[in-house]
C-alpha cells in the first residue's frame, strides 16, 4: 500500500501534497503526437467522434452485433433508423476501431466496440449515452456562460439544479446512475486494495447510492460493519444487493440527505466523489455535518480526483469543467483539500493514491 504522508513528500507549495497516480496518460495523448495542425484539427474535430459513439450506445449496436457481422440494412430495422444515413456512422465508427467493415457494408464488434455491450463487465455504453446525451451535450453548448460567469450551464440552459433537474426527471436520473456505476467496478476494487479498511468496526458510507462500494468493503473485511446513507431516490436496491451479497446482517440502509445531517455512529465516514460535486461552501457545509456526528477518534475518509501541480495533461483536469459545467462543483488539488478540510474543523493526515485515477484523502476531526 502506497501511502503519502504530508511529513514526507511535498511541493513548492507550504504543505501541499503531490499524489501519485496509476493512471496513463499515453493513450490519451497518443492521438496529439502529430504536428501541430494535425493535432489541433484532431481535438476540434473530437466532438464528433464522441456523438458518433453517442448514437451507437443509444442504439444498442453493440447488443446488435455480438453474435456476428450485419449490414446497414438490418441495424437500421432492428433500430427504426435510416439506413444510408446509419451507415455512414458506422463507417465512421469502423474507420477509428470501434467497428470493422469485414466486408462492403457488413461491420462487426472490434475489442474497443464490445466495451459498448449491455451485457459486457464495466460496460461503457451508459457512460457513453450520459455523455451524449441532451443534458451533457447542451450544457457543454453552454461552455461560454460558466466561463464568464463562474456559475452552472446546466442551471442557466434547463433552469434549475442538476441534481434538481435529476428528482424531476427519473429517465434521466436512472442513466446517470447507470453511467456512474459502469466505472466503479474498476474504482472499487481499487480503493478495496489499496487501503486497510479493517481497522474500522463501523463505515458509513455518505451518499454512497446503490452500496456497490461499501459492498465490496465488507466483503473484503469480513470483521468490518456497514451502513450506507442517501437520499430515498438514490438507493432502490441496495437493501436487495446486500441480501444476495448476504452482507444484509452486516450492511443497514440509512436515508436522508447530507446537506442536513449525517447519521452518527460510525467511526469512519466515507465520501466518494461526494465534495467534487459542490462548490467551496456547499462543500465546507457536509463536512461540517459529518464532523458534527463524529467522534474525535474517527476518521473522514474522502475518495476523489486529486488535480496535481505538474503541467502534464490529466483526466481530473478535464473532469474539472465537467464539474463547473454541470453541478457547479469542482475537482481540487491536494493543497485545496486541506484548505476545504480545514474551514470545517478537519486536519489532512494523509493521501493515499490507488491504482485508478481516485486517491484516499483521510483526515481526523480537530
Amino acid at each position: 500500500m502506497s501511502l503519502i504522508n504530508l511529513e514526507t513528500k511535498q511541493t513548492g507549495d507550504a504543505g501541499a501534497v503531490e499524489p501519485s497516480s496509476a493512471v496513463e496518460t499515453e493513450d490519451y495523448l497518443a492521438p496529439l503526437k502529430a504536428a501541430p495542425r494535425t493535432a489541433m484539427t484532431r481535438m476540434i474535430y473530437g466532438f464528433m467522434l464522441s456523438q458518433s459513439i453517442y448514437v451507437a450506445a443509444q442504439l444498442g449496436l453493440a447488443d446488435l452485433l455480438k453474435d456476428g457481422p450485419r449490414t446497414s440494412e438490418q441495424l437500421a430495422c432492428a433500430t427504426s433508423m435510416h439506413a444510408p444515413s446509419l451507415y455512414r456512422v458506422l463507417r465512421t465508427l469502423a474507420a477509428v476501431g470501434v467497428f470493422e467493415e469485414v466486408e462492403p457494408n457488413h461491420f462487426a464488434l472490434t475489442s474497443m466496440g464490445e466495451t459498448l455491450r449491455s451485457d459486457a463487465e464495466g460496460s461503457l455504453r451508459p457512460l457513453a449515452v450520459c455523455m451524449g446525451g441532451q443534458c451533457n451535450w447542451q450544457a457543454w453548448g453552454d461552455i461560454l456562460h460558466s466561463i464568464k460567469t463562474g456559475e452552472s450551464a446546466f442551471e442557466h440552459v434547463f433552469g434549475t439544479g442538476f441534481f434538481q433537474h435529476l428528482e424531476r426527471h427519473p429517465d434521466n436520473a436512472k442513466m446517470f446512475l447507470e453511467s456512474m456505476n459502469c466505472c466503479a467496478t474498476l474504482y472499487n476494487e481499487a480503493i478495496v486494495t489499496g487501503y486497510d479498511f479493517s481497522r474500522f468496526k463501523k463505515i458509513i458510507d455518505v451518499g454512497g447510492g446503490q452500496g456497490k462500494l461499501i459492498k465490496e468493503i465488507l466483503k473484503a473485511f469480513p470483521d468490518t460493519r456497514g451502513a450506507l446513507f442517501d437520499t430515498p431516490n438514490q438507493t432502490p436496491g441496495a437493501q436487495r444487493l446486500f441480501e444476495q451479497e448476504e452482507i444484509a446482517d452486516r450492511c443497514e440502509t440509512i436515508t436522508g440527505d447530507f446537506l442536513e445531517a449525517v447519521p452518527e455512529g460510525g467511526d469512519a465516514y466515507l465520501l466518494k466523489h461526494i465534495i467534487h460535486d459542490w462548490d467551496d461552501a456547499k462543500a465546507v457545509e457536509i463536512l461540517k455535518n459529518c464532523h458534527r456526528s463524529m467522534t474525535k477518534d474517527a476518521r473522514l475518509l474522502l475518495i476523489e480526483e486529486i488535480i496535481s501541480n505538474e503541467p502534464e495533461f490529466a483526466p481530473a483536469k478535464v473532469l474539472d469543467i465537467q464539474q463547473l459545467l454541470m453541478p457547479g462543483g469542482r475537482e481540487r488539488t491536494a493543497e485545496e483539500y486541506r484548505k476545504l478540510l480545514e474551514a470545517a474543523g478537519f486536519e489532512l493526515i494523509a493521501i493515499i493514491p490507488t491504482q485508478s485515477s481516485l486517491s484516499i484523502i483521510e483526515s481526523k476531526p480537530l
